[in-house]
This record gives structure tokens, C-alpha cells and sequence, in this order.
């Protein structure tokens, strides 16, 4: 089943120049987007001590289902879907293993870390752009759906565990969001 939505999901790849930029600038470009997005968000006005600690809670989210993708590629070695004939690849090649993707991780960390915060309109956009950037690996030919479903577990277990440690309010979240 992973190959058969794999394929239909690539399926169109190449072949409606339109859709190829839109899925590769997604690829290319959504994750500094997200992280852009959430930088600027630190000068936002409105409920500024909580938005700060939602940015530094995705910002702790991001690089530590990063670390976790790593530790699992060096256990996981599963061949790019381009390699194992699958896809058909409109990006450059990707010189490490498949499983997880690190664009999901990336991008789901940040979402499911707004998400806990209960930032609800900034949840859904910032979920509307991870959507594209998860559906864009698999359509580029980089991933299999579930390196991304993978990588979205990994973001959002890293999320969780971002949430249980660094609490709001604490010595630490009002130095650190008070820093400008």
C-alpha cells in the first residue's frame, strides 16, 4: 500500500509544470518559511510572553525530533523510493536514508508545539503550509508516505516531550522570553 500512494501521489511529477514548481518551491522553501514565520511571530504584540514560549517550545521541538531522526537513521536504513524504482525524482538526489523524513519532522514539530499552546489560528496556517511540505516530498520523489508519516510522529513525539520538560512561566521561559 506505502508503494501504491507512493506512486500515485508521484504520479504527476514532471508532467504539469505548474504543479512541479508549486511542489518544489514547498520542498525547497517551506521549512525556512515555517521557521521565518516563527521567528517574526517573537515581536508579535498580541499575548507576547505566551507566543514567545510557543516559538522557543517549536523552536526546542524542531531540533529535537531533528536529533531523534538521526539517532534513527543510524539504525533504519531504508533506500530512497528513487533508488528502489518507485518514484521518479524532479529534485536533486539525497545523499542519506529515506526513513524519517526530516522535512515532516521539521515541520509537525512546529505545529503540534502551537497546537499544545492553544494558538489555534496559528496552528492552522502554520499546519496548512505543513501539509504542503509533507505532501511534497512524496510528490517530488523524494520520500515514501511513511518516511513522512514517520517523520510526523517523530515531530510531534518531540513536541510532547518539548512540552513535558520546558513548562510555561517557569525562571527559565520568563528569562528566555524576555530576551528584546
Amino acid at each position: 500500500m506505502d508503494i501504491a500512494v507512493t506512486r500515485w501521489m508521484n504520479a504527476p511529477a514532471g508532467a504539469h509544470p505548474f504543479w512541479d514548481a508549486v511542489f518544489i518551491g514547498a520542498t525547497q522553501f517551506g521549512v525556512p518559511l515555517i521557521v521565518i514565520l516563527v521567528a517574526l511571530m517573537w515581536w508579535d504584540g498580541n499575548d507576547r510572553a505566551h507566543v514567545r514560549h510557543a516559538a522557543l517550545a517549536s523552536g526546542l521541538s524542531f531540533l529535537l525530533g531533528l536529533a531523534i531522526n538521526q539517532a534513527i537513521i543510524l539504525i533504519v536504513h531504508r533506500v530512497r523510493p528513487y533508488d528502489a524504482g518507485v518514484s521518479h525524482l524532479i529534485i536533486a538526489r539525497s545523499t542519506d536514508w529515506s526513513f524519517p523524513s526530516d522535512h515532516a519532522t521539521a515541520a509537525i514539530s512546529v505545529v503540534a508545539s502551537f497546537a499544545m499552546q492553544r494558538l489555534p489560528r496559528r496552528t492552522l496556517g502554520l499546519l496548512l503550509l505543513a501539509a504542503m511540505i509533507c505532501w511534497s516530498r512524496v510528490y517530488v520523489g523524494t520520500h515514501y508516505v511513511t518516511d513522512v508519516m514517520g517523520g510526523a510522529f517523530t515531530g510531534a513525539t518531540a513536541a510532547i516531550i518539548i512540552r513535558l520538560v520546558y513548562r510555561e512561566g517557569t525562571k527559565l521561559d520568563r528569562f528566555a522570553t524576555g530576551i528584546f
